[in-house]
């Protein structure tokens, strides 16, 4: 049995599964809030109880190096070798959370896609993932002549840059608000809507009713904003949305030059597939695609939406049964396809 895991500031998401004919075959999952735990540890042994794992791996928040990593959202250090003694699991490794990602994406069936461009499908070469969530997340799927290898980033910690008047002065609201540089996670993550919500409001001036704000003083913030700008029951919160999406769009397209990124633009995150029908309406495309003389470029590159929410899960999995068959020499990923 392999043992997945997706550890975030806020929750643990842990999956097990195991291999039916050469395919990742899902046997259980859970998800856990981090706070009401010392460290992993103690949640695996829970999720896990007598379960034999034969390898694990974990995708984390932040840049791992030599298997260790300190979450900057949570008093936890995770060292990987460190959990292989502490769980007795033969195998366990930590990797990017973006990087698991990429892992999982050449796991995942055409129906847990969505297409946003076709563009041309006959284009081999690198891929970029870019997830906006509780943050940012971007990574990178450089292709070597066989497969797609990928590479974590931090490039959701990049300068914000702003293309127009509106984006010009949310970028002076911001830089106020926090005392400091701004990052595109600041405009593309879930505190991004808020963010972009309060400037329309504070600085733009466009009206907020009174429902809405009582709503927003007991709910989710982006939850709010987001349900009444797909329902179209708000103007506001309308304009917040197009606003936000026309920068992931745009934010999206940089990735894609920075990476040249033909084999196609992968969008993760848990807020894609909850805004997938503004996606569609083509802001986001459109800015995207804005990149002057390289536009071309960027319209020739498909664009898909990620609907599978365990696809990080996925690409845990598929990478510890990968590390852990070059270390034992053992696959049982190959061995269950006979």
């Amino acid at each position: 049995m392999i043992l997945a895991g997706d550890v975030g500031g806020t929750k643990v998401h842990l999956a097990l599964y195991d291999f039916t004919h050469g395919t990742l075959v899902h046997a259980r999952d859970a998800k856990y809030p981090a706070k009401d735990y010392p460290g992993l540890e103690e949640i695996v042994r829970e999720f896990v109880g007598k379960d034999p794992i034969t390898a694990a791996c974990f995708g984390v928040p932040g840049p791992v190096r030599h298997g260790r990593l300190r979450l900057t959202n949570l008093p936890w250090t995770l060292d990987s070798f460190e959990l292989e003694h502490s769980l007795s699991i033969p195998h366990v490794f930590l990797i990017n959370d973006l990087e698991a990602n990429g892992y999982g994406i050449a796991e995942l069936e055409p129906h847990q896609l969505h297409t946003l461009s076709e563009g041309d499908p006959s284009q081999i070469g690198n891929r970029a993932l870019i997830a906006a969530g509780t943050g940012l997340g971007e990574g990178i799927l450089t292709w070597n002549g066989h497969y797609h290898v990928p590479m974590p980033s931090e490039g959701g910690h990049s300068d914000y840059a702003p293309r127009n008047e509106d984006e010009i002065d949310l970028l002076r609201f911001l830089k106020q608000k926090y005392q400091g540089r701004i990052s595109f996670e600041r405009v593309v993550s879930g505190m991004g809507i808020t963010n972009i919500y309060e400037f329309l409001r504070d600085v733009r001036g466009l009206k907020e009713s009174a429902e809405l704000a009582a709503r927003l003083k007991h709910e989710d913030p982006n939850a709010v904003i987001t349900e009444l700008a797909l329902a179209k029951k708000d103007e506001l919160c309308e304009k917040t949305l197009d606003m936000f999406v026309s920068a992931y769009g745009a934010e999206a397209g940089n990735l894609a030059l920075k990476v040249l990124s033909v084999g196609g633009l992968y969008i993760g995150g848990g807020i894609g597939p909850r805004i997938l029908e503004k996606l569609k309406d083509g802001t986001f495309m459109k800015a995207f695609t804005d990149k002057g003389r390289l536009s071309q470029l960027l319209i020739n590159m498909p664009v898909r939406v990620i609907l599978e929410s365990r696809a990080a899960l996925l690409g845990a999995a598929a990478y510890a049964e990968a590390r852990a068959a070059e270390i034992s020499g053992t696959s049982p990923r190959v061995a269950s396809k006979f």
